[in-house]
C-alpha cells in the first residue's frame, strides 16, 4: 500500500498524461512527430521544476507545491517557442517543427544545467530526477498533481471532436463555426498542463507521447474522439509495463525508466520519420 501500489498508480497516471498530451499535440499541429519531449514541453517543464528545486526553499516554506505550477509555465513557454520558430523560420513543416523543438530543448537543457550548478547540494537529487523514474513518488505526490492531471485530461478529452474538425483544415473548420486559433490555444495549454503534471513527479521520460498515440491510431483509426480515451488507457498500461522492465532487467539494480523508453522509442521515431518522408515524397 505504501510502496508498490503508489508506484503502479504513478506509472499509470504519468503514462496517461504523457501519451494523451502527445496525441493532442499531434492533432493540433497536424504533425505525426509532435511530442512533449520533441517540442520542448518536457524540457521547459524540467527547467521550471529544477528552478523550484534549487531556489524554492528561499521562496516558500513548502516549495514542492510550486513544482507543478513552475513546470506548467516552463512547458507552455517551451512548446510555444518551438511552434513559433517552426512556423516563422521553417514554414511550419514537419522537419521545421522538429528542428525547432530540438533547438529549444537544447537551449532549455543548457539553462537547466546552469541552474543545477547553482544548487550543488541538490545536484544528485536533480540528476536522478532528470533520468526519469517512479520510485521516488508516493501518495503525497499523486495528491499534489491530481488537480493538474484531472483538468488537463478532461479538457483534452472534451476537445476530441474539435481536433477532428481541425484535421479538415482551417478554412473548413471556420466554415463550421470553429475558431482554429482558440482551439489550438486551449489544447496546447491543456497538453502542456498534463505534461507539466507528469514531469513534476517523474522527471523526463521521453517518447511515450509519440509511441503510444501512433499505436492507438493504428488500432482505432483517425477519430480523435476514440484516439484520446484509448490513449489514456494505453499510455498508463505502457508505462506500468516499462517500469516493470526497468525494475527487473538488471535486478537487483534498477534502470532509470527514461533510459528504457529511449531504447524503445528511438527506433520507433526513426520508423515514423521514414514513413512521413515517404508520404511527403
Amino acid at each position: 500500500m505504501e510502496l508498490r501500489l503508489p508506484r503502479v498508480v504513478m506509472g499509470a497516471v504519468v503514462g496517461a498524461l504523457l501519451a494523451t498530451a502527445g496525441g493532442a499535440y499531434q492533432g493540433v499541429f497536424r504533425n505525426p512527430l509532435a511530442d512533449p519531449y520533441l517540442l520542448g514541453a518536457a524540457a521547459g517543464a524540467g527547467l521550471g521544476a529544477t528552478l523550484i528545486m534549487v531556489f524554492g526553499p528561499d521562496l516558500a516554506p513548502d516549495p514542492r507545491a510550486l513544482v507543478p505550477l513552475a513546470a506548467f509555465i516552463g512547458a507552455l513557454l517551451g512548446v510555444a517557442t518551438a511552434y513559433l520558430l517552426g512556423s516563422t523560420a521553417g514554414g511550419g513543416g514537419t522537419a521545421a517543427l522538429v528542428l525547432a523543438g530540438v533547438a529549444v530543448s537544447s537551449f532549455l537543457s543548457a539553462a537547466q544545467t546552469l541552474v543545477q550548478q547553482m544548487g550543488v547540494d541538490q545536484l544528485q537529487r536533480i540528476y536522478a530526477w532528470l533520468l526519469g523514474g517512479l520510485g521516488r513518488g508516493g501518495w503525497d505526490d499523486l495528491r499534489l498533481i491530481a488537480p493538474y492531471a484531472v483538468v488537463g485530461l478532461v479538457v483534452l478529452l472534451l476537445c476530441g471532436h474539435l481536433l477532428d474538425m481541425l484535421a479538415l483544415g482551417d478554412d473548413k473548420a471556420v466554415s463550421l463555426g470553429l475558431s482554429p486559433a482558440m482551439v489550438r490555444m486551449v489544447v496546447i495549454a491543456a497538453a502542456s498542463l498534463a505534461t507539466a503534471a507528469a514531469v513534476s513527479v517523474s522527471g523526463l521520460i521521453g517518447f511515450v507521447g509519440i509511441v503510444v498515440p501512433h499505436i492507438v491510431r493504428r488500432l482505432v483509426g483517425s477519430d480523435y474522439r476514440a484516439i484520446l480515451p484509448m490513449t489514456v488507457l494505453a499510455g498508463g498500461a505502457f508505462l506500468v509495463l516499462v517500469d516493470i522492465v526497468a525494475r527487473t532487467i538488471v535486478s537487483p539494480a534498477e534502470l532509470p525508466i527514461g533510459v528504457v523508453t529511449a531504447f524503445l522509442g528511438a527506433p520507433f521515431f526513426i520508423l515514423i520519420l521514414r514513413t512521413t518522408r515517404h508520404r511527403g515524397t
